[in-house]
């Protein structure tokens, strides 16, 4: 990632930009501080991690004051071992903190009162103990025993999303190198699909290779198969792939905390007319919507590109969300923006350039359980969208023809 003769990512520029970005949403804000407790938050203002173990725990929180340094609670030890290699951080701003491990230890036992009580002191001292604090998500205990010590809880994920949105060049380029992994994985699927292997191992495949390229996080991995394929489960299971199935998948990673969201489908030897059909249609409402990707066009003009739900066999928006689909990609899966027609129609947003999003199309066949399944991650520069998703895709690919 880093060499001598080579500009690539500055980790010290990539920190740099996240934290003004997260104090200048909070200064546009009436907020007095910003609590966060989801972890890619945390990363974003702080630049620590401490491991994917640690994501549904609600162990770690970090306080971003307004005008302040950030402070960062951590899960034991790893407090010290970020005072020792993290000095970004302000000295005595990395703190070990714990609140009961979501609720393994009892809000009785006083850990709640005792970090409420801390934080308050802090912001006491700051001047902003009676301003808002917004938080993005808490535990209810945690946000009890805020309100009883007289902290004004708010909303504050909506304003760590609007600094998350637009991404600098170091984000970008970790973001492309996560996805040109993901590329590679692709050719060993490829190499690997054929009748006789299971879903699940070509799951153990990709996982393997992607922690060998330095993958910090396989979130997860769809791989769905012939009769699996329609509805879309959204998951993998252990069943033996056949000749002539049609068969998806998603690779969901991150690498230096930036995610993947990458989905290919391939025919397994041989493809029918109606398979063929189905690629056809989904590769032809996903490349309408990269066409019109760019700076000031709003997300309701890339949904109404998109079928309308009860085209494809479901009842409403609501029942084929994330099938037709467009999401933000960063620190987490599922930033802004956010494009459906279950919620862009009415409430669009504008794209403007930096953001990055994947776009994902999903076609049922016409014999009834095969479907196509395609997405493409982007890059919106001033003269539109740029592509980082690279395996070919134009047509639907066949692994292992026979």
């Amino acid at each position: 990632m880093a060499v001598d003769f080579e500009k690539r990512v500055d980790f010290d520029r990539l920190r740099d930009y996240r934290l003004t970005r997260a104090r200048d949403a909070l200064a546009a804000s009436e907020l007095g501080a910003l609590l966060l407790f989801d972890v890619n938050n945390i990363r974003y203002v702080t630049s620590t991690m401490i491991g994917e173990w640690a994501r549904d725990k609600m162990c770690r929180y970090a306080l971003l004051p307004a005008g302040g340094e950030p402070v960062n609670w951590d899960f034991g030890s790893a407090a010290k071992h970020h005072a020792m290699f993290a000095p970004w951080l302000a000295p005595g701003n990395s703190r070990a903190g714990m609140l009961g491990l979501r609720g393994s230890v009892a809000p009785d036992a006083g850990l709640f009162e005792s970090a409420v009580r801390e934080l308050k002191g802090l912001l006491t001292d700051l001047g902003l103990a009676d301003q808002p604090i917004g938080v993005d998500v808490v535990e209810p205990p945690m946000l009890f025993e805020m309100q009883r010590q007289g902290l004004r809880v708010v909303d504050g994920q909506q304003i760590m999303l609007d600094a998350r949105q637009i991404k600098s060049e170091d984000e970008i380029m970790l973001l492309s190198t996560a996805a040109a992994m993901v590329d590679g994985v692709y050719f060993d699927i490829a190499e690997a699909l054929r009748p006789g292997v299971r879903e699940n191992e070509l799951v153990a495949l990709a996982n393997k290779r992607l922690y060998e390229m330095g993958s910090d996080d396989v979130e997860a991995i769809n791989a769905v198969s012939g009769e699996r394929c329609n509805p879309h489960p959204h998951n993998f299971s252990d069943r033996i792939i056949r000749p002539g199935d049609q068969a998806f998948f998603d690779i969901i990673m991150s690498f230096n905390g930036y995610r993947t969201c990458y989905y290919r489908t391939f025919g397994v030897g041989r493809a029918t007319p109606s398979q063929r059909d189905a690629y056809l249609k989904a590769r032809e409402w996903i490349d309408a919507a990269i066409e019109v990707v760019k700076p000031g066009v709003a997300t309701d003009e890339i949904a109404r590109l998109w079928p309308a739900a009860t085209e494809f066999g479901f009842p409403d928006e609501m029942a084929a969300f994330g099938l037709q689909f467009g999401h933000g990609l960063g620190l987490a899966l599922h930033e802004r923006p956010i494009i459906s027609r279950l919620n862009s129609i009415e409430h669009p947003i504008e794209i403007t350039e930096g953001m990055v999003f994947a776009l994902e199309t999903y076609c049922p066949a016409s014999d009834g359980y095969s479907a196509a399944r395609i997405e493409e991650e982007l890059v919106v520069t001033a003269d539109g969208a740029r592509v980082i998703t690279l395996y070919p895709a134009q047509e639907l690919p066949v692994a292992n023809p026979f």
